[in-house]
């Protein structure tokens, strides 16, 4: 798929996205080209092969699940893990439906389409606790406010993204229809930075931190946050869920092997975000060590930014709490895009999520004597390089 980088409107481009299975992640826009396409556990014949699919190729977004390989975490649970590489014309969601693989990693909205459309999978685990997409503008523009983008370029990277952009926008009285020009967002930050995009779309782990890896022309510096205007789509009150794992409902309700697979499956991936919490230096290096085609210093500030969406994570970690879960639902029933189109049209169906599973993972964790909550974590303080390097 390609991703075009000159400026145009999205009326079309956001009315496929509403409808297709939204194949790209949020996540991972601004990767420009692929690491390997998978990373194996040992092919040891006493272990179970497992297949999980990533919503793009590997960065510290999955750092959770590249440690659970490296620690050897699914190993210990009888499991042979591979990380699939996502990519822009790979959905998840629909990979796990169609049985190509075990398990995937997806944005919650993202998946609520694809359940509507007749996708059978569930969330058992819900890793990332609140949003990570921002609205970044430079102070130049004066473009401070929600409220500020009218008549402004507003950038959308579009396919499933940009629901939360929608929502913010109706909130803040605008008509994205009619009050701004939304146009297509590359999955980079290079028309951000050239003037052409007055607010664009970014990752509080990704973009955002591209930005600042970027030099400033005017200053022969690198760019800083205090040359930004933020827009913070949790703080505004319109975040989403975002990355969770997901499983097959089928099997989940009918094949025992899979139900026992699958809390062992969770177990080993929360132990593996429990050790990138304590150990996001050596994540990161790890997750460059996986492929990843970003630099040290970025995959360290998105391994730390990564870890402030997960932690602290007060119920335990993976539990997925009903009232965000409802504002998620909620939003992707009544956000219209600019063609009038919404995420889903009704409530999804009981087998959408369930506990069950992470409620098992995290009792056998406790008694192990896991700090399964976090309450204490600290982010560190992360220098970016320029490149990320």
């Amino acid at each position: 798929m390609q991703h075009p980088t000159r400026r145009r409107t999205l009326g079309g481009i956001l009315a496929i996205a509403a409808t297709a299975a939204l194949a790209l992640t949020g996540c991972a826009p601004g990767q420009s080209s692929p690491g390997s396409t998978a990373a194996a556990g040992s092919s040891s014949g006493a272990l179970k092969p497992v297949k999980i699919q990533l919503q793009w190729y590997k960065q510290a977004q999955f750092a959770g699940y590249i440690e659970a390989v490296k620690q050897g975490y699914f190993k210990d649970e009888g499991l042979d893990v591979t990380l699939v590489d996502g990519g822009a014309d790979i959905v998840p969601q629909t990979q796990l439906s169609t049985n190509k693989v075990d398990y995937a990693v997806a944005w919650v909205p993202k998946a609520l389409a694809s359940i509507e459309q007749g996708a059978q999978i569930t969330d058992v685990a819900q890793i990332f606790q609140k949003s990570g997409t921002l609205q970044i503008s430079m102070k130049s523009k004066d473009v401070g406010s929600v409220a500020a983008f009218k008549g402004k370029n507003v950038g959308s990277w579009g396919y499933g993204n940009e629901f939360e952009l929608y929502a913010g926008m109706t909130k803040a009285g605008l008509d994205p229809a009619k009050d701004v020009k939304v146009v297509q967002q590359a999955f980079d930050m290079k028309g951000f930075l050239a003037g052409d995009i007055d607010t664009a779309q970014a990752m509080t782990y990704n973009e955002y931190a591209q930005v600042l890896e970027s030099e400033n022309p005017k200053t022969g510096k690198l760019f800083q946050p205090s040359d930004l205007n933020v827009v913070n789509w949790s703080d505004d009150g319109v975040g989403m869920y975002q990355d969770a794992l997901w499983a097959n409902s089928g099997k989940l309700a009918s094949d025992t092997a899979y139900q026992a697979q699958t809390t062992k499956v969770v177990k080993a991936v929360l132990k593996g975000w429990m050790y990138a919490r304590d150990n996001a230096e050596k994540t990161a290096t790890d997750v460059v060590a996986s492929g990843s085609q970003l630099g040290a210093s970025h995959q360290l500030w998105q391994t730390n930014e990564v870890n402030k969406l997960v932690w602290p994570s007060p119920d335990g970690i993976g539990m997925i709490d009903k009232t965000l879960w409802d504002r998620t639902v909620s939003i992707a029933k009544t956000t219209k895009n600019g063609s009038g189109a919404t995420v889903i049209t009704k409530d999804p169906p009981a087998t959408a999520y369930t506990n069950e599973y992470v409620e098992k993972a995290l009792a056998e964790l406790k008694s192990d004597g896991d700090d399964v909550t976090g309450s204490s974590f600290e982010p560190i303080s992360v220098t970016l390089k320029k490149g990320g390097a």
